[in-house]
């Protein structure tokens, strides 16, 4: 089922709220004006009978001529009876106001109302009892016309009034919602036409300040991000198609070249083993670009098991020391004989691309390589000797595809080796550092070994290396 518009939603919500906020206050209006002017009358009743019992005794006392009676007598009617409920004196009505057993039961000033015939007023009365030679009671009573006129006028006003007043509110809400919701309209259009080909273009920015505005902030901030991450996969993809060009072409061409004449044998395993050099290239950077894609989707999956690290140091070591001994480099390990709960594979990996890039971009010399366990986190370095990082390369330096000036390409690698380092030290919950070193560069590992890891803290000093 299809939902109502929010400007609708909000109108009805409104409308809701409005009827039982008018509901409610004219119900309380109705009750408390009525209660008012009951008051009212009960003031004013008790007064005429006050003023009664206050002439009783006095010679040639009279009802006609006592203050607050005549004045009154026109709305209601006023008596004077005896406990057995005979009149001894009245005016407005001839008979008794009360039953004589009504009358026994007050001891004291009463206000009390009696329900007249069909389509006559009730009458409100005060009875007040005296004591003058004998028990009187006096009765000072009203028709509650006026009170009955004044509440029916009430009525109707607002059976007229609240409908019209809701009719406003629902209004005055429709056109709100409306205003409220125009900036997120014009939002919403301009995000519809943003497309790929117009990257750049954002949505228009609000001078207020309120949750509109903040909301164009957020998602302005949100297509940043986007493009960003869109300029991501175009380099990526463009870097990509570079590198694999590259081995594919000197594949194709050493095909080619076989191909081309009669060859002896020689001459074709020279020609097979090349290209068997490239396809082994190709195969690296396809696996390389595979973690990559890995890592940023879901991160780089690993299987923790318990693993010697100076066994694992020692054969990533072992592994590259005859390239290192081509570049006048030697490589010196320093490992505690401990076993840590880390994935061998991935951290084998990381080490030997670690150690590619220190034989590669170094000078030659000193390549050190530690590794301290402690506290629940296992921190590995790697330093060597040489120029460093480039001033504007060391910020980037864990970006895909990011190369030195001093790296020609080609054979030089593929610009994969860091990001996947820093990929395989979050699948570990850690990360990954670099910085420049007084004689060379440092590249520091901090793997979380359990949940409350201390990841900021580096128990490895900065040891600069120095050349041989």
């Amino acid at each position: 089922m299809r939902r109502l518009p929010l400007r609708l939603r909000i109108t009805l919500a409104s409308a809701l709220s409005t009827a039982l906020i008018l509901g409610t206050l004219s119900l309380f209006v109705y009750a408390r004006l009525h209660a008012e002017l009951l008051r009212a009358t009960d003031i004013g009743l008790a007064a005429r009978a006050q003023a009664v019992a206050s002439g009783l005794g006095q010679p040639g006392f009279s009802l006609a001529d006592t203050p607050d009676v005549a004045d009154t007598q026109a709305a209601g009617v006023t008596q004077i009876l005896t406990p057995d409920g005979r009149v001894r004196a009245s005016l407005g009505a001839s008979a008794p106001l009360l039953p004589a057993a009504l009358v026994a039961k007050v001891h004291e000033g009463r206000v009390l109302q009696v329900q007249s015939q069909a389509r006559q007023p009730a009458t409100r009365m005060y009875v007040l009892p005296v004591n003058e030679g004998q028990r009187l009671y006096i009765v000072a009573g009203t028709y509650l016309t006026g009170v009955d006129r004044t509440m029916s006028n009430l009525r109707l006003l607002l059976a007229a009034g609240d409908p019209a007043a809701l009719l406003l509110a629902c209004l005055a809400a429709w056109f709100l919602a409306g205003a409220a919701l125009r900036p997120v309209e014009r939002m919403r259009q301009e995000a519809a036409a943003i497309s790929v080909s117009e990257p750049g273009r954002r949505l228009p920015a609000s001078r207020a300040s309120d949750e509109v505005a903040r909301l164009g902030e957020t998602l302005n901030f949100l297509l940043d991000r986007l493009e960003g991450a869109l300029d991501f996969e175009r380099r990526l993809l463009d870097n990509a198609s570079h590198e694999l060009r590259t081995p594919l072409s000197i594949l194709k061409a050493e095909l080619d070249l076989a191909l081309s004449r009669q060859r002896t044998p020689a001459e074709l395993e020279s020609a097979l083993r090349s290209a068997s050099e490239e396809t082994d290239r190709l195969a690296g950077l396809a696996e390389d670009l595979l973690v990559l894609s890995r890592a940023r989707d879901d991160g780089i999956r690993i299987h923790r098991t318990s693993t010697s690290l100076r066994e694992l140091v020692a054969e990533a070591c072992t592994a590259h020391r005859a390239w290192a001994a081509q570049h006048a480099a030697r490589i010196e390990c320093r490992a505690e004989d401990i076993e840590v709960l880390v994935d061998p594979m991935r951290l084998r990996q990381a080490l030997g691309n670690l150690l590619d890039n220190a034989i590669r971009h170094g000078g030659g010399g000193l390549i050190l390589v530690e590794a301290v366990a402690a506290g629940g986190v296992l921190t590995v370095a790697v330093e060597n000797a040489g120029p460093g990082f480039a001033a504007d390369i060391l910020p980037r330096a864990f970006e895909p595809f990011v190369r030195g000036p001093h790296e020609p390409g080609g054979q030089d690698g593929a610009g994969l080796g860091l990001p996947i380092v820093l990929a395989i030290a979050q699948a570990h919950d850690g990360r990954a550092v670099a910085r420049n070193v007084p004689g060379g560069a440092r590249v520091t590992l901090t793997l979380g070994l359990s949940p409350l890891a201390d990841l900021d803290r580096d128990p490895l000093p900065e040891t600069a290396t120095r050349r041989d």
